[in-house]
């Protein structure tokens, strides 16, 4: 490849993140948990709402998680990243699609398409990630992720504003309309701008062993998988980061997923809530970059340490919150350092991977990631289910941020890097062509 074409690449890449970030703005944070919890849960009683949307996304990672890992090994035997990641986008702009249908009352409904919707979001990012070490040279990996989580928050935040727009300035009697409109807007800019990527983006070389050559896919990739688990701890340094990061992506993920229909609890104004939130998008674009530029400075470690920092005043900060400025001043804060944790960490993890196996291993990250999700919306259901409201949930989010850095303090990043080097030569010398490659 030139250094056109892989810029080109480059490019392609990261604009995934600009068609994907719309369901997490528009769906994930700011329009339908308010509609979720106004609307379609509406009959329900006291905090209900939150505790019901808290179960549901849960359940939705559940699924997930369960079968990230299985997904990435048969991609990685099979060769099909980008096909994997097209068929789990189709199925988020499906459930997304469906969203338009919700009316008052029909939380049940709206939990089920959510679940599709974000099992969709949540799958394509496996092979989505699993890409990174294939278009992103090492030295380029950091300053790649980053740009792919700013480039995010530009269109995630740009689609917001537009459906914002129809919502709020549409007649009072129009509103649940533009509302349910929103929703297909989403799943039309999540399913045109996936396009790039998949006309620019190669798949990587598939590699398999002599041994597995003429066997059944799917017995070949539980037999992978299987054999990665047993020997994951070999890879010390990235099995504790993976630990690290489950513990710390805790907490992140829960205030992501949590804060609008938490500030819709303690009584913040929705302009408040969604304006925030859109203002969160765009704050965050120059600081996903910075973070890319301090990971070059103060090392990726270091960076993620300052991030976690953040989170813990901000997670601390919540308990606190009453008025609204309290909820512009925590979003301002968390524009700061969401995009850069979360580009840095993936950054890191692809660098302390064989890239044969880039799949399966973000199969494993997302696996992380998502028992992050399911705990940390289950703990913030159950405790504010026990005491009746939400502000505890926020406050014990702290220990997961502490918990994470000191773990990640145990994480060698250049033993790391020359382990999965080692096992890549391993695997090239083992393996041989494929048909078709």
């Amino acid at each position: 490849m030139d250094e056109k074409q892989h810029k080109r690449a480059i490019w392609a890449w990261t604009f995934y993140d600009w068609a994907n970030s719309a369901f997490a703005t528009t769906i994930m944070a700011a329009v339908l948990p308010v509609y979720y919890a106004s609307v379609a849960a509406a009959n329900l009683p006291g905090n209900m709402a939150t505790v019901a949307w808290a179960y549901t996304t849960s359940i939705s990672l559940l699924i997930a998680a369960l079968l990230s890992p299985i997904l990435g090994a048969v991609a990685d035997f099979a060769g099909a990243k980008k096909r994997f990641l097209t068929i789990f986008m189709l199925i988020g702009v499906t459930g997304t699609a469906l969203l338009f249908f919700i009316r008052t009352g029909d939380w049940l409904m709206a939990s089920i398409f959510f679940v599709i919707g974000d099992l969709g979001f949540a799958g394509s990012l496996v092979f989505y990630d699993a890409l990174l070490p294939h278009v992103a040279r090492p030295e380029e990996m950091d300053e790649v992720s980053s740009r792919g989580y700013a480039i995010g928050y530009l269109g995630g935040g740009l689609l917001l504003a537009i459906n914002l727009a129809m919502i709020m300035l549409a007649p009072k009697e129009l509103t649940g309309m533009m509302t349910r409109l929103s929703f297909l807007t989403v799943a039309v800019w999540w399913f045109v701008f996936t396009i790039p990527l998949l006309r620019l983006v190669g798949e990587p070389p598939r590699r398999i062993l002599a041994k597995e050559q003429g066997r059944n896919p799917i017995a070949v990739s539980f037999s992978r998988l299987g054999k990665t688990f047993r020997e994951i701890t070999h890879y010390r340094d990235l099995f504790i980061f993976l630990v690290a990061f489950w513990f710390y992506n805790d907490g992140i993920g829960t205030i992501i997923k949590m804060a609008t229909i938490y500030g819709t609890e303690i009584g913040i104004g929705q302009t408040t809530l969604i304006g925030t939130l859109l203002m969160v998008q765009f704050v965050g674009i120059p600081f996903a970059i910075l973070f890319g530029w301090l990971a070059k400075r103060l090392g990726t470690k270091q960076s993620i340490y300052l991030s976690l920092l953040v989170y813990t005043a901000i997670a601390i900060g919540g308990y606190f919150m009453s008025k609204e400025w309290h909820f512009w001043a925590l979003g301002v804060a968390v524009a700061t350092v969401q995009g850069g944790s979360q580009a840095l960490s993936r950054s890191l993890f692809g660098r302390m991977l064989p890239k044969s196996k880039s799949a399966e291993f973000f199969g494993f990250f997302s696996v992380s990631e998502k028992f992050a999700g399911i705990a940390g919306p289950f703990v913030f259901g159950v405790v504010g289910q026990l005491v009746g409201n939400s502000r505890l949930s926020i406050v014990s989010l702290i220990i997961f941020f502490i918990v994470g850095a000191v773990l990640l303090t145990r994480v060698n990043v250049d033993e790391g890097v020359r382990v999965a080097a080692a096992e890549e030569n391993a695997l090239q010398a083992a393996s041989v062509p494929a048909a078709g490659d």
